[in-house]
């Protein structure tokens, strides 16, 4: 069982790709990697001519949309952009086969200058991905910029409210999106490592 990560920004380093990395973090937490395999894709790292001439043979491509029919789950993180997701997102997403969502949960992930841009995630994005055929279209999270500041050392920092909204929407993926028993949720511990009182 696998869930794909798709980042949407342009640049590397952004404040969508640090709700993505969040995401990450919290799904290696819960689940061990043996029963949940986790991927990235970045949109950027693919052709961008093969993107905007529609090339679908090109090996970037290929291989990109290999990982969206392989996923169980989508993770899908933009920046907005003039009250829309990003134009890469939108290139990629243009290149799927119209049922590339079918049977998959998708969790959408947003951030913008302001709140006025979060309901892009219902508006903009949502309708493109039931139009992909998206079995659950979990709640998506929306931050503003000023939710994810920068620490000393110039990185994004996930605090507060977005970092409880993101424990939440990382539940709401294993336990609704890929029906993971409770089970699956724990992890092993060493005896070792077990704490004890006597």
């Amino acid at each position: 069982m696998s869930v794909l990560l798709i980042a949407g920004s342009p640049t590397e380093h952004s404040r969508s790709a640090t709700l993505l990395g969040g995401v990450e973090q919290r799904l290696h937490a819960a689940v061990d990697d043996r029963r949940l395999r986790v991927d990235r894709l970045h949109i950027r790292d693919l052709s961008p001519q093969a993107l905007l001439l529609a090339d679908w043979g090109h090996p970037s491509v290929v291989r990109a949309i290999e990982q969206v029919a392989n996923a169980r789950a989508l993770v899908i993180a933009t920046p907005v952009y003039k009250a829309a997701y990003s134009g890469v997102l939108k290139v990629f997403l243009d290149l799927l086969p119209q049922s590339a969502f079918k049977g998959k949960a998708v969790l959408p992930l947003a951030t913008g200058g302001s709140p006025h841009h979060m309901l892009a995630l219902d508006y903009a994005l949502r309708p493109v991905l039931q139009s992909l055929g998206a079995r659950h279209i979990l709640p998506g999270v929306y931050a503003s910029d000023s939710q994810i500041p920068k620490d000393e050392d110039g990185e994004y920092l996930i605090e507060g409210d977005i970092a409880q909204r993101l424990d939440d929407a990382t539940h709401l993926l294993l336990h609704e999106g890929l029906r993971l028993p409770p089970a699956a949720m724990v992890r092993p511990v060493p005896f070792a490592q077990a704490l004890y009182s006597v």
